[in-house]
């Protein structure tokens, strides 16, 4: 577990922006704001400029980061991107469109709620939940004076979907909207799914386990997400030159405007997130760090620890990077690293070798002397675990590991010229 303090953000959500988002943006921003989120993380694909001027209030207030992105049609770059540039400083990330609405149905807000479902089950990382679609209230134009909200309020059953024939993808209240520890996110596979570390998994909110894109039967009593795919027929063909789906997902059946209380009592008891401390975040890493690197703490305290101070090295790394003639950061993230390398002296997980792994190659780049003694124990960690799967013949952990060593031997042959560069980049400093 990690101490929530040493992130940036609780739970960012990750968006891209395709053509006519630009009229519900806000609206949908300021949701998600009192829901919970407190970042946002924009990828734009509409070249509207609309779109800058909606932000600009967001962008003062520290809670956008903004991307241009080449292709609407391809979600699944951007949230991949999302996850490389900001999973350490982000508690949680959620991947949806602008026209899903995360509706936790316990008055609670977005991450008490998925807290409250994943606290017990301990491989869990991410958590499923099913889509609740809406219709078009039967409304044929336009009328974007009023929010999505108020004008759509009609939905499909709570139970309803469409399996997947030989000619048509299946549609309905069976997808689900991700929110994850992106920490542990391999990659993300479609907008709807992710392919997490070993012994990592999805679970809907009942707790059990969410192989792909899809959850069935549909939850809908603890978390939902309000998925406005249709809104009004001419709103739909600003998007589609085809109108089959709309026919499809345009379900009026039962009326459910309770996405509006909700958002009204949050709105009301709504207190900001304060912005950026630098101080602050200084005084999280220096507790948690200076105690953990003590000569005499035992290495029991470091175990399942690895993830933990891995987020502590890429916050240093944010402070250093930011504020680099304050020398904190820099003695901060070596007390990082330090904090790392004890937690090989215990057993640690598949699931924390792959989290390791895949944070590596940037700390192999790094000028301290503790990252040498990283790398050695990474190595010896290779070798075993390369023996362990051979014997085993699980070949593709074999050949997982295999490729992994070679990486690191790779690295290794860099290793005494980056660190000589950035060493003399650090001396160049100002002070």
């Amino acid at each position: 577990m990690v101490d929530k303090n040493v992130f940036l953000h609780e739970l960012a959500a990750v968006t891209l922006l395709r053509k006519g988002d630009s009229h519900y943006l806000k609206e949908w921003l300021d949701y998600h704001l009192v829901a919970g989120v407190d970042h946002f993380i924009i990828y734009d694909a509409t070249g509207n400029d609309d779109v800058h001027e909606i932000l600009q209030p967001y962008f003062e207030n520290q809670q956008v980061d903004y991307f241009n992105a080449p292709n609407e049609s391809e979600q699944v770059p951007p949230y991949n991107d999302a996850v490389s540039k900001f999973k350490y400083v982000c508690r949680y990330m959620t991947f949806l469109a602008v026209d899903e609405f995360i509706f936790p149905k316990n008055n609670l807000n977005i991450v008490e709620t998925v807290d409250e479902i994943l606290s017990d089950i301990p491989q869990a990382v991410a958590l499923a939940v099913n889509w609740q679609v809406f219709g078009s209230n039967d409304l044929e134009k336009a009328d974007y004076s009023v929010g999505v909200l108020e004008r759509f309020t009609s939905r499909a059953q709570s139970d309803w979907y469409e399996d997947a024939t030989d000619e048509t993808l299946p549609v309905g209240n069976i997808h689900v909207t991700t929110i994850a520890n992106p920490r542990y996110i391999r990659y993300i596979v479609n907008p709807h799914f992710a392919y997490y570390c070993n012994g990592s998994f999805a679970v809907n909110s009942d707790g059990e386990y969410v192989p792909y894109w899809g959850n069935k039967p549909v939850l809908s009593d603890k978390i939902v997400v309000n998925a406005y795919v249709t809104k009004s027929a001419e709103e739909y063909q600003v998007r589609h030159d085809d109108m089959t789906d709309f026919e499809k997902n345009n379900r009026n059946d039962v009326k459910d405007d309770s996405i509006i209380g909700y958002r009204d009592t949050r709105a009301h008891n709504y207190i900001p997130k304060e912005k950026f401390n630098r101080e602050k975040c200084f005084a999280e890493l220096e507790k948690i760090l200076l105690f953990a690197t003590r000569k005499n703490v035992p290495k029991e305290f470091f175990e399942g620890k690895l993830e933990m101070f891995l987020t502590c090295r890429a916050l240093a790394e944010v402070l250093r990077f930011n504020f680099p003639r304050d020398k904190r950061g820099r003695s901060l993230e070596n007390l990082a690293l330090r904090a790392l390398n004890r937690t090989f002296e215990n057993k640690i997980t598949l699931a924390e070798i792959m989290l390791m792994f895949d944070a590596l190659p940037h700390i192999l780049t790094l000028p301290y002397d503790v990252v040498d003694e990283i790398y050695k124990n990474c190595i010896n960690l290779i070798n075993q675990l390369i023996k362990m799967f051979y014997n085993g013949k699980k070949w593709q952990n074999f050949v997982d590991m295999q490729k992994y060593l070679d990486l690191m031997k790779a690295f290794g042959r860099q290793r005494s010229i980056a660190k000589t560069k950035l060493t003399a980049t650090l001396k160049t400093t100002p002070k």
